[in-house]
């Protein structure tokens, strides 16, 4: 049995939906902090099991009999929340292994290291280093940056027309459909052991491409404009955003501007059997 586990997410629910087109409903289980959520997928035959990343025993009952067990990263990737987020992973990989799964991945990311200015990619380097000293089979999901990402970074300008922002750099935005589709093939086909290549969308865009993107779309025009990271803070804190998300949004840009989201790889092409979706396409999809 595969278990997934935050399957009541955007990219758990995707990869369950993928893995049901390719093998029978019974052979995959979820593990969801609110069961209730998953009625729909129980219906169809698909294993629901309560297990929350801060209670381990809910973890193992939720895992029990599974072959292999996909981790979906926590939702704690706030830089104050580092240890936390660290802590339920590690509680998730080491009930992985007391209930005897063979395997366990995990959706990494393409920008994981422990020196990153963005603090979720701290999270994920550790991580990593949980796996590989856990002792169990592992692959971790090197994904690219999450296309819905740039799509939150431009709703407000696609109202205003004006993408206000700091100095950036090209990022290799990935569709999470894209992402689901190599998720499902790699646990179904048993693909890729350790850490894997990035697994990319087809270009590396930055902040002005996508403006440009959006004018074309769109059909008017969307204005990039940079300014200082000290005025960013400002503007960011004059719309009362807290101060750990502010630091959260400037570490992207940093990490960016390093180039640590830059680089595009075949693997995912590969994995999928076509070309993943460009931004533009995720874009239209998006306003459609």
């Amino acid at each position: 049995m595969i278990i997934v586990t935050g399957a009541n997410g955007k990219l758990g629910r995707a990869v369950v939906e993928r893995l049901l087109k390719r093998l029978p409903a019974e052979r995959i289980g979820v593990s969801v902090r609110d069961p209730n959520q998953a009625h729909e997928l129980r219906e169809r035959g698909v294993r629901v099991r309560r297990g929350d990343f801060d209670d381990a025993e809910s973890l193992r009952h939720a895992f029990e009999g599974a072959s292999q067990v996909l981790i979906v990263s926590s939702g704690i990737m706030g830089e104050a929340d580092i240890p936390h987020g660290i802590r339920q992973h590690q509680f998730a990989i080491d009930s992985a292994k007391r209930a005897g799964v063979n395997r366990v991945l995990y959706t990494s990311h393409m920008g994981s290291s422990p020196a990153s200015p963005f603090a979720p990619m701290i999270h994920h380097a550790a991580t990593e280093q949980r796996l590989e000293a856990s002792g169990i089979a592992f692959t971790s999901l090197r994904n690219g940056y999450y296309a819905a990402s740039a799509l939150m970074l431009i709703d407000g300008a696609i109202k205003t027309g004006e993408l206000i922002a700091p100095e950036d750099g090209p990022v290799a935005w990935t569709a999470h459909f894209d992402l689901a589709e190599a998720a499902a093939a790699i646990l179904s086909e048993q693909k890729l052991d350790g850490i894997t290549p990035n697994l990319t969308g087809p270009e590396a865009i930055d902040m002005e491409g996508i403006a440009t993107i959006a004018s074309e779309v769109l059909g008017r025009t969307i204005r990039r404009i940079v300014v200082s990271d000290e005025e960013f803070r400002d503007l960011m804190r004059s719309r009362g955003v807290p101060e750990a998300s502010i630091n959260m949004r400037m570490g992207m840009f940093l990490a960016s501007r390093r180039g640590d989201f830059a680089q595009v790889d075949p693997a995912l092409a590969h994995l999928i059997g076509r070309p993943p979706k460009g931004f533009r396409e995720v874009l239209k999809e998006s306003i459609s």
